[in-house]
């Protein structure tokens, strides 16, 4: 078709058309990311919900209409390989003074692999490496907001700056009382600043867009004195009313991490520079790998990109083996991990025993509820890959011996380039935060106690705490995800883990429900004397049916966890607690789950004012 046209000529025009798919999908995604604002305005929570869910979907559904006009246009999957080199040289050229240029080589690679039919990590002709820095790139249109706004109050006029901050989002919702709303902020940054002298170069830099997710927008920036930098968020909401507050003030870097944790649904964020609002967040979060801002920004596949290129340089600079995961294997996933890389691995196995009865499309399309639906801070965000390629000699045997046994479909051991060394493809995994088992974690605390009989010693006391507060976060994790629609299905201590904030995180994702599609039962009274001691049931039960005060013998076996859970969370065993939730987000209540803890909440001090 095109045996008169120069390879240069044909090689630029798929360049250019690549970077045509690409520019669509980062224009769509950014309007769809700009809309949350008019959804924050007028409460929209179930419009913002279904923009998140659909957000997600956008990256793939450009990447197939980019396939599909190459493959009519430019019959690009017949083109020899030549033409890919050249292609790949223009399109570098096409990422001068680009924008988004990390996210356009993602891009490339993406619709490249679907179209030479190769995997991400064999294909010669992707981007291994960045080709175009993203240091110092900036928005220079006359009309374009800077990526944050810096303000150099004094202490006199500190209160007004706060305020001209925050009016300057232009939100067009009335907030109840900003002036006492800036009197709260301005007292909680008074008590960050102390008495410290106001350095030459005090000032505060705010990112020039809000973020949006759930019902929150958050105004996030830091303050910065001399050498010492404070990270800091704001959240606002609106109250019962319909009228704006702000709920808290968020200070340091740990603050800031609860807020962007791997647990919670991706923000919506106007950016025009993404890599400028990632370093500057990684400023005020070092410990926060680049690949998880990128993720919590929205920007799932350069979140993968990034999280794969990290992973190889790791594999390069360390020499441990990948072994199968601690604690009690699981019936449907098998787990391994790498000690020194803290992310865990996780595959489908081929079958399953009784009584689990599922599918792997069914457990793939649960892993895709969670990866869609708001995680609410209780569970883990996860990276899918498919066709993994692992150097052999970093497995150690057991584990290759249990993936044969349990999940032989997955597995591929193939001779690598020839030369006798060989390497491990895992054909489709799950890749996310490693976090220590909630039963090892609660095991931990009754090992430490057991040596005191007394519980008196310093290690007793600290022990029973620990117990204490892994299983209140326990129950509130399962309440979060009831506010949230999410019924965890298998409640089992070791299907929770705790992340190093000591929040505990479901991750057994294989029986979850919409808690509006279970039906809460009662367990019915036995109508004689055989039912009463029969040991097995004896009553009909629905494929939906849960019965809430069955989930004790399970879970509530040890006395000392016994007594602090009937403390906290009796009414977890308790079936109009269920219904109650169910009831309400039927009739379209949307809860409010927070970032941080109700004792940071302005709420108190509004009332004593």
């Amino acid at each position: 078709m095109f045996p008169q046209r120069l390879d240069s000529s044909l090689a630029y025009d798929i360049a250019k058309a690549m970077m045509d798919g690409f520019n669509r999908h980062y224009r769509l995604f950014r309007t769809e990311s700009a809309r949350a604002k008019h959804r924050f305005e007028t409460s929209d929570w179930h419009g913002q919900q279904r923009a998140q869910r659909e957000r997600i979907e956008f990256y793939d559904l450009r990447v197939k209409e980019c396939v599909q006009r190459l493959a009519k246009e430019f019959q690009a999957g017949t083109q020899p390989m030549a033409i890919w080199h050249q292609v790949k040289l223009h399109y570098i050229g096409l990422l001068v003074d680009h924008h988004q240029p990390e996210l356009a080589e993602t891009f490339f690679n993406s619709v490249t692999c679907k179209i030479l039919h190769r995997t991400h990590f064999q294909n010669d002709f992707i981007f291994v490496r960045p080709a175009v820095s993203t240091e110092y790139i900036e928005n220079d249109e006359p009309a374009a907001k800077p990526t944050y706004r810096a303000y150099y109050p004094t202490r006199e006029n500190l209160r007004a700056t706060i305020e001209r901050i925050i009016t300057n989002f232009q939100l067009r919702c009335e907030f109840e009382n900003l002036a006492r709303d800036v009197d709260l902020v301005l007292a909680a940054v008074n008590d960050q600043l102390g008495q410290t002298k106001l350095r030459a170069n005090f000032q505060v830099q705010v990112l020039s867009s809000l973020f949006f997710r759930n019902k929150g927008a958050y105004v996030v920036g830091k303050i910065i004195n001399g050498f010492v930098e404070v990270p800091f968020a704001l959240p606002i909401l609106h109250n019962e009313d319909g009228r704006l507050v702000i709920d808290a003030a968020l200070f340091g870097e740990d603050d800031l991490l609860m807020l962007f944790s791997f647990a919670r649904a991706y923000f919506m964020v106007d950016m025009e520079v993404p890599s400028a609002y990632v370093q500057f967040l990684r400023s005020m979060m070092p410990r926060k790998p680049r690949a998880e801002l990128y993720n919590a920004l929205g920007l799932a596949k350069q979140g993968k990109t990034l999280f794969y290129r990290d992973f190889l340089y790791h594999l390069k600079h360390s020499s441990d083996k990948f072994r199968i995961a601690p604690g009690i294997k699981g019936m449907v996933m098998l787990v391994f991990d790498l000690p020194s890389f803290p992310y865990v691995f996780k595959l489908i196995k081929d079958w399953y025993p009784p009584p689990k009865d599922t599918t792997r499309e069914q457990v793939k399309g649960k892993y895709l509820l969670v990866k869609q639906h708001d995680r609410v801070g209780r569970m883990a965000d996860t990276l899918e890959y498919s066709l993994v390629a692992f150097p052999r000699e970093r497995f150690d045997d057991e584990l290759i011996a249990e993936i044969e046994k349990f999940a032989p479909s997955q597995l591929e051991i193939s001779d690598r380039d020839g030369d006798g060394s060989s390497e491990v493809i895992i054909k489709h995994l799950y890749i996310e935060r490693r976090m220590i088992p909630l039963n090892l974690y609660l095991q931990e605390a009754f090992d430490a106690g057991a040596a005191d009989a007394n519980n008196q010693s310093e290690d007793a006391i600290r022990a029973r705490a620990q117990m204490e507060r892994a299983v209140i976060d326990y129950g509130n994790a399962i309440k979060d995800l009831v506010a949230a629609n999410i019924f965890p299905g298998d409640m089992l201590w070791k299907n929770f883990g705790v992340t190093r904030h000591g929040k505990v995180v479901f991750y057994d994702y294989d029986e979850i429900e919409y808690v509006t599609d279970c039906n809460f039962r009662r367990v019915p009274q036995p109508r004689n004397e055989e039912e009463e001691m029969s040991g097995e049931v004896w009553y009909s039960v629905g494929p939906h049916d849960v019965f809430p005060e069955t989930f004790a013998p399970f879970l509530l076996g040890t006395p000392a966890v016994r007594e602090v859970f009937m403390k906290h969370h009796a009414d977890l065993l308790d079936t109009p607690f269920w219904q109650s939730h169910k009831e309400r987000i039927q009739q379209g209540y949307v809860y409010d789950v927070f970032p941080y803890e109700r004792s940071r909440r302005f709420s108190q001090q509004r009332t004593s004012m």
